[in-house]
């Protein structure tokens, strides 16, 4: 899949599965397979922000975590500036670690409570050997405090002393600690209270714009990855089902359960009113997906057997604007 009128990307994804073996018995054969990534390809060029929403268990972490190679993906490639980090060995991933970070979702368990902040912030700079005297170390972890909005005096302080929006901008500078170009957020806000999450989310805008960073802002609420997202990937069941600008997701959903989704939100105007979309039944099980496309189960504009023997690809219905739709191309 090439996105049109951009850059060549920073990242490219192609076809990047990920099945976890669910195993029993007393010789612990394989006797199922979850399906959490089915086949998800995207791009991704430098300074953009790609939002990634969908309910719970759709994939969306997994997807970050097999980018990052946090998770080892079953198949597929991931292509950074030009090199597969899929194929990528120990000693080279640990090099590229510096170019690629993540900032985790519980701001209460992603730090360790016996480090103090300096400590934690610092681990990289020390693995990578990016200071050479203690007052160099020091004054860097002092500036990247002071770049997430926090002070100094925070350096000789534990996790503990800390409100959880303040234990996130300590991630957030652990995260840019090594100076990376691309940073998954995985659900950076979704455990803040939404007055933290949109001090969070300026943040992280801010620091954009400062480092030329590029995102993939991970979230299960599309409300808060409006603002944030160049363009959005909506997730389900393992599959990316719409990729589109932003503003045209919002204003043109094609894809029924974006639209599903965009239903749901709030609209602060009392004026507006937008009509709710339920969608029947629940989300199938991840171990045995349905049959052709994976929504037909709850899609409320499905034709059967069409929608229910063939899965629909991902593909382009307007410049920019890609759907896997057989009823909405």
């Amino acid at each position: 899949m090439t996105t049109t009128n951009l850059p060549e990307p920073l990242l490219r994804v192609k076809n990047l599965v990920k099945h976890f073996p669910i195993k029993g018995g007393l010789l612990g054969r394989e006797l199922d397979r979850v399906h959490a990534v089915d086949g998800v390809s995207f791009e991704l060029t430098a300074g953009e922000t790609l939002g990634v929403v969908g309910e719970s268990g759709c994939g969306k972490s997994t997807t970050g975590r097999c980018i990052l190679r946090l998770i080892e993906p079953t198949s597929g490639e991931v292509w950074f500036e030009g090199r597969n980090v899929t194929a990528l060995d120990k000693t080279e991933l640990r090099a590229l670690a510096r170019d690629m970070q993540i900032i985790f979702q519980d701001p209460y368990a992603s730090l360790n409570p016996r480090m103090t902040v300096g400590a934690i912030i610092g681990e990289a700079l020390i693995i990578h050997k990016l200071t050479r005297t203690r007052a160099e170390f020091e004054a860097r972890i002092v500036e990247l405090l002071e770049t997430v909005g926090l002070s100094a005096d925070h350096m000789r302080r534990f996790p503990h002393e800390f409100s959880g929006g303040q234990r996130q901008r300590i991630g957030i500078a652990r995260a840019l600690a090594v100076s990376p170009k691309l940073i998954v957020c995985d659900e950076a806000v979704s455990a803040l209270d939404v007055s933290i999450q949109a001090q969070v989310i300026n943040l992280l805008e801010d620091l954009q714009a400062k480092f030329g960073l590029t995102y993939i802002f991970i979230a299960h609420d599309l409300s808060v990855v409006e603002h944030i997202s160049t363009r959005i990937a909506v997730m389900y069941l393992g599959r990316i089902v719409e990729l589109a600008t932003a503003n045209a997701l919002y204003t043109r959903p094609l894809h029924p359960y974006t639209e599903a989704l965009l239903s749901a939100v709030p609209i602060p105007d009392p004026e507006v009113k937008r009509k709710r979309i339920v969608l029947q039944g629940d989300v199938p099980s991840p171990i045995h997906p349905p049959t052709g496309c994976h929504f037909h189960t709850r899609c409320p504009i499905r034709q059967l057997p069409l929608c229910s023997t063939e899965s629909p690809a991902l593909e382009q219905a307007a410049d920019g604007h890609w759907v896997a739709c057989h009823l909405r191309r």
